[in-house]
């Protein structure tokens, strides 16, 4: 029986001050009564100008893009009368708020270290995709990411990310202790597929013995590969070709296709199971649709290769890969709330009267003073809310020693003048920029067309659903959210992770909108899927959060009613840098990462006091690109 709107808790007032503001702040007490707890007169007041702390639609929150998209989309250059907040001239305009620009401003003060420098970023809080969430449950502070969230393999950083971690105090050694490890196994929680009423015509959660999700250190089933199966309600010739694509051992790739990797990035997963696994059955299809998640694509998009490889799907042995015999660190290195903290640790370096602190254990639970981010007289200043609209030299480009750098906040125009600029935004907004630029490399910085995500972070009164039924994460086919798993078990300082079922914990949900079997390109995927994110209201995604956690949950007692304390929608329009190796299926790659016929490397060329950085200058999505993009730029600048 499909829940009505009462059952799964919309008519709750956990989240409505979104309709005030374009957003959301919520505590326990804010609920109805019959609806969760009532007020609790302990709880403390959730301060609506700490932006980590706002619930409702958060990433690209409204506001944020307007002035962009008037720029972009409509042409619009004139912005009213212009003023001048800062009189004397910047060493250091950094255009962009993310790990890139924030990254650049650390280098360059490295270098000059009485510079002044600004730091000019279009939304509410900085960090860009290392957002930061808080809840408040109770007297109960959670914290959760809502973007950027792990350090990958920090082994192998170079010594430029090395050594910004360095200059930040952050060890990478520390999280061995500060993750949680044998919290899975303790709690017996394992991973699954999740299969909903609505698209498979019953809830039911799958336990399974194979490599989903297999990234965490889960609990095993007790169930074999043919059991978890036997429990999936598909045909009984869907279960058969499933069992036989998940167990097969033998090589199915023929000699004659050559460099196997090569071969296999010439063809979708989907060909690959039909071509050499001979799967045939629509519902086996139909389950590994969107598992290649993060990837953005359908397997029909998806190379085999990267499916195989990146994404974990079944038929490594089919295909005729070797065993992977390298080492990789833990999936470990994650603060509570991800990369946030790394851009928390940068700006209290830049502006120390932010924070009090001085550690990686500190930051994490120290109240950030937004209102000590740009004050007059400091060196370094964070100015939020601000769109840049023009980027240009004062004069002629040669012998320019000045940039002058136009922005509107909050519909007003400004204009502050410095002696270098790094633009550490979107490669696809540069181009309206900076107009100065020439023509193929404003060909080149619209070949980045970033991938949208949604992520959803919501605070539970308790996990003693996932506890009852073993369950720590799903992935879901079919459904709005293509996955959902508990919060990371990290106790890193004065903050500690949810320690038993009967505590509040923080769930994220996550959605790569893409469109399937319609013969479209990736980007022309993303395209059409920006268009969905930026029209899908709270309203509607809230519901389908209720009705997936009630789907998934049902069997171990949850109520969405009573259950769901807050939500946050992370909405990132523009979320992951265009790899063009990840789409093998539809761009040319060459073999020498320098090849200057990478769009992204005619994309960063300098243009006089104009660096570039980001994540796009390497197109890449990782946290490392975007720092050594960030320190390529500054070493970039011209000096005099």
């Amino acid at each position: 029986m499909k829940l009505s709107d009462e059952d799964l808790g919309m008519h709750c007032r956990i989240t409505r001050r979104d309709v005030i503001r374009g957003i959301g702040v919520m505590s326990a007490g804010l609920a109805l009564p019959g609806c969760l707890f009532g007020r609790d007169e302990s709880a403390p007041e959730v301060d609506t100008d700490y932006p980590p702390a706002l619930t409702g639609m958060r990433g690209n929150h409204d506001g944020s893009f307007d002035v962009a998209h008037a720029l972009g989309r409509g042409g619009r250059t004139d912005w009213g009368p212009v003023q001048k907040l800062d009189e004397s001239v910047y060493d250091l305009v950094v255009v962009g708020g993310g790990i890139s620009g924030l990254s650049a401003a650390h280098f360059y003060r490295k270098g000059s270290p009485d510079a002044r420098i600004l730091i000019i970023e279009n939304h509410d809080d900085f960090g860009g995709h290392a957002k930061r969430n808080e809840f408040q449950v109770g007297n109960r502070t959670l914290i959760g990411y809502g973007g950027s969230s792990f350090l990958q393999q920090p082994s192998g950083y170079s010594k430029i990310v090395s050594g910004l971690l360095h200059d930040l105090g952050v060890d990478p050694s520390r999280f061995e202790t500060a993750f949680d490890q044998d919290f899975y196994k303790r709690h017996g929680l394992r991973s699954g597929l999740h299969f909903s009423k609505e698209n498979w015509g019953v809830d039911r959660t799958v336990p399974f013995a194979g490599n989903f999700l297999g990234y965490l250190p889960w609990a095993q089933t007790s169930l074999t590969t043919k059991e978890s199966v036997a429990l999936m309600p598909i045909s009984d010739a869907a279960k058969k070709e499933f069992l036989r694509l998940l167990t097969v051992e033998e090589n199915h790739i023929p000699d004659t296709v050559g460099d196997t990797r090569r071969y296999l990035s010439s063809i979708s997963y989907r060909d690959f199971l039909s071509k050499h696994l001979g799967i045939t059955e629509p519902e086996v299809f139909a389950v590994l649709q969107d598992l290649a998640f993060d990837s953005g694509m359908g397997i029909e998009t998806v190379d085999a290769y990267l499916a195989l490889n990146y994404s974990g799907l079944p038929g490594w042995n089919a295909a005729g890969l070797p065993n992977d015999t390298e080492e990789y660190d833990p999936f470990i290195h994650h603060f509570p709330d991800g990369n946030a903290s790394i851009a928390r640790l940068l700006v209290r370096k830049l502006i120390p009267d932010v924070a009090p602190g001085t550690t990686m254990e500190d930051v994490v639970s120290d109240k950030f003073d937004y209102s000590k981010l740009d004050l007059d007289g400091s060196l370094a200043r964070v100015r939020l809310n601000s769109t840049v609209t023009r980027v240009e030299h004062d004069g002629n480009l040669r012998t320019s020693e000045r940039v002058r750098v136009s922005y509107v906040r909050r519909g007003q125009a400004y204009e502050v003048q410095a002696r270098r600029c790094v633009l550490a935004c979107d490669n696809a907004i540069i181009p309206y920029l900076c107009p100065d630029l020439p023509e193929p490399q404003k060909e080149a910085l619209a070949h980045q067309v970033r991938q949208p995500i949604l992520m959803t972070s919501v605070a539970l009164r308790n996990w003693e659903a996932w506890k009852k039924m073993g369950i720590g994460g799903v992935l879901s086919p079919g459904s709005y959210h293509v996955g959902a798993q508990l919060d990371y078990p990290v106790s890193l300082g004065d903050y500690s992770c949810s320690g038993g079922p009967d505590e509040p914990v923080i769930v994220t949900l996550y959605r790569y909108p893409h469109s399937n079997n319609q013969g479209l390109t990736a980007k022309e995927q993303y395209r059409r899927a920006r268009h969905e994110l930026m029209s899908t209201s709270f309203e509607t995604i809230e519901r389908k959060v209720r009705a997936q956690l009630a789907s998934m949950l049902g069997e171990g007692g949850f109520d969405p009613a009573t259950d769901i304390m807050a939500i946050t929608v992370n909405r990132w329009a523009h979320g992951y840098s265009y790899d063009s190796s990840s789409h093998a299926l539809f761009d040319e790659l060459y073999e020498d990462e320098k090849d200057e016929r990478w769009p992204h490397l005619r994309a960063r060329k300098p243009l006089g006091r104009i660096a570039i950085a980001n994540a796009d200058a390497a197109a890449s999505a990782m946290f490392e690109a975007a720092v050594e993009q960030a320190h390529r730029a500054v070493s970039e600048l011209p000096r005099s």
